[in-house]
């Protein structure tokens, strides 16, 4: 049992693969939990989904103020950048307008037909290759949404696979110098690439948030790089762990597999289970309250810091009921998988659609997909903005005098 007087560390050590720390089991039991941060201080801990949801939408607990907080007992931490990512409304709703427009469901759905192009032109090459096995990560799920992604923006591609770099330096950074230095070098090619469009503008996103800050002066030149490093980071990384890591469930069940295949109508539905069920960012930026909020029966004083767990919302047996359990008949879409409130996730409809084509494509054109080593040596990685595989190396059934299924 946990101690009433001394709260535990937190964040929690990680298991193997994802699976959720059982400390968190213990705690969807309670009200908000007592935590201590690296830093020795201590926080509020909010892991039941309505205290979660709470948080992430109740203007009383501010992300920009906590992000300071935050910055202040990490030495030699970078600044935040000043895009979506740690910034309150007004200033937050402000620059989401520049570029909603560009995430709404119906203009996403346009990109469906691009990303089953360039799904199936990946796995001709995977399909046709003589290699006895391939890591789906590298060839599939990150090119995936980062060539997507890219015509998106309007990208150059070859910014699209600039993710080693960001992997090992960006987020394999260990000391604080390195970080510092990081986040400098990745601040120095955002503002290369800006710099590139200016010479070549086009009608696409990048060009008119060029237009919003040259011609409208309606953002600063430091508010279009950081949206400009926000929108690659986040639409590249945790889209191509979801769909490596979602893959890797399904080849682990092969009966749910299966039945995928012979029900290709269903993996909507199975893509929101998945997003439910992959734990991804354990938790979230810390909010701090600007005002005595009571959430969950606790009192929150004004200037404490609370940190919203979505991993362990999305796991509350008072909402998902067998909630350890992945169900692919689940119905309840609550999952907080995205996020919630003024914060949740502008590339939502872009990774679903990314998701749903991925997992169909793979499964159609891959038969006899497997693993290609036992599960105990894959490898994962629990750095960066979000959690997954470094690696899914698979094998498959492969067709004589043919491509595979198309």
């Amino acid at each position: 049992m946990l101690s009433r007087q001394e709260p535990p560390a937190y964040p929690f050590e990680p298991g193997d693969g994802l699976e959720l720390h059982p400390r968190y089991a213990e705690l969807l039991g309670r009200p908000l939990s007592r935590v201590r941060l690296a830093d020795g201080s201590q926080a509020w801990l909010a892991v039941r989904h309505a205290d979660v949801k709470a948080v992430l939408s109740d203007p009383r607990f501010g992300l920009a103020e906590a992000k300071g907080w935050a910055e202040e007992r990490s030495e030699g931490a970078p600044p935040g950048n000043g895009g979506l990512m740690s910034l309150d409304p007004p200033e937050h709703t402000r620059l989401r307008s520049l570029v909603g427009g560009a995430f709404g469901a119906r203009r996403v759905e346009r990109l469906r037909s691009r990303a089953q192009e360039v799904a199936e032109e990946l796995l001709d090459r995977i399909v046709e290759s003589k290699q006895p096995s391939v890591d789906l990560m590298e060839r599939f799920a990150i090119p995936l949404p980062t060539t997507v992604n890219c015509e998106l923006l309007g990208v150059p591609d070859e910014y699209g696979r600039f993710w080693s770099w960001v992997e090992a330096t960006l987020f394999g950074a260990s000391t604080a110098e390195q970080l510092r230095r990081a986040a400098a070098a990745f601040a120095s090619r955002t503002a290369a690439l800006v710099a590139l469009r200016r010479d070549t503008p086009g009608d696409d996103l990048l060009g008119s948030l060029l237009q919003a800050c040259d011609r409208d002066g309606r953002i600063t030149e430091k508010e279009l790089s950081a949206l400009v490093g926000d929108l690659l980071v986040a639409g590249f990384v945790t889209v191509a762990r979801q769909i490596a890591v979602s893959l890797y469930h399904l080849i682990g069940r092969p009966d749910m597999l299966s039945r995928l295949r012979a029900h290709p109508e269903q993996i909507p539905r199975a893509a929101e289970e998945l997003l439910r069920y992959v734990q991804l960012i354990e938790s979230t930026l810390p909010r701090r309250a600007g005002e005595d909020v009571r959430l969950g029966g606790v009192l929150v004083r004004a200037g404490e810091i609370v940190v919203p767990a979505p991993a362990a919302a999305n796991r509350d047996p008072a909402v998902f009921p067998e909630a350890d359990r992945l169900d692919l008949a689940r119905n309840d879409g609550a999952h907080l998988g995205f996020g919630h409130g003024a914060h949740y996730c502008l590339g939502a409809h872009v990774a679903r659609l990314e998701l749903q084509v991925a997992l169909e494509t793979a499964l159609r054109r891959l038969p006899g997909l497997r693993l290609a080593v036992p599960p105990a040596e894959l490898r994962w990685t629990t750095e960066g903005i979000a959690a997954g595989l470094r690696e899914l190396p698979v094998t498959f059934d492969r067709r004589v005098g043919g491509v595979g299924c198309r």
